[in-house]
């Protein structure tokens, strides 16, 4: 799974790029509405791309580096997450214990923010996903206040359906069907 936009390249996460996400979890305002919403250290930082990594090799598809075109710059991780909706926890898909939903997730670095990215990455994994996995839906998990994630949702087509609670949080269930992904012009 490797995927270009306009302005975009989106690759396989590798561990080279832990000391850069480091430096984005490590922000407060970029971790402020991701999982408990806290920054976390280099050692947690490794340890999650890790998990990324082994999840992506072993579901074939999952988060990937966004990497800018212009001059190479890594600007954050978008792709694909997996929640086991029993508990609501992330997963694996031969791991869940009840129904898995399939989450369109992203970070993006703070100087990034802004210029429209996150759409362009979203929309491209969005339109990956319908057109290669058999998934009737897609969904984003997104906390209260956190408007620019709100609004990535909506250009994606996607509709607030209820809510649910993740770490501890509230967090509205935005999904789309596959029928009736457009992708933003």
């Amino acid at each position: 799974m490797r995927l270009e936009t306009e302005r975009l390249v989106l690759r396989p996460l590798e561990l080279d790029d832990v000391d850069v996400l480091a430096d984005f979890y490590a922000d407060p305002e970029v971790m402020r509405y991701i999982g408990p919403g806290e920054a976390i250290d280099h050692e947690q930082s490794r340890l999650s791309v890790e998990r990324m990594i082994a999840g992506f090799e072993a579901e074939g598809y999952g988060q990937l580096g966004v990497v800018r075109k212009e001059d190479g710059a890594f600007m954050g991780r978008c792709g694909l997450l997996f929640w086991d909706t029993a508990s609501w926890t992330p997963t694996r898909t031969a791991a869940a214990k009840g129904p898995v939903e399939t989450e369109v997730g992203y970070l993006l670095g703070r100087d990034y923010w802004g210029h429209g990215y996150a759409t362009e990455a979203a929309t491209a994994v969005t339109g990956w996903t319908f057109e290669h996995l058999s998934l009737e839906r897609l969904i984003a998990l997104i906390q209260p206040g956190n408007e620019r994630s709100i609004a990535v949702a909506r250009k994606l087509g996607m509709k607030p359906e209820g809510e649910v609670e993740i770490f501890g949080k509230r967090a509205t269930v935005y999904a789309a069907p596959n029928r009736t992904f457009n992708p933003p012009s």
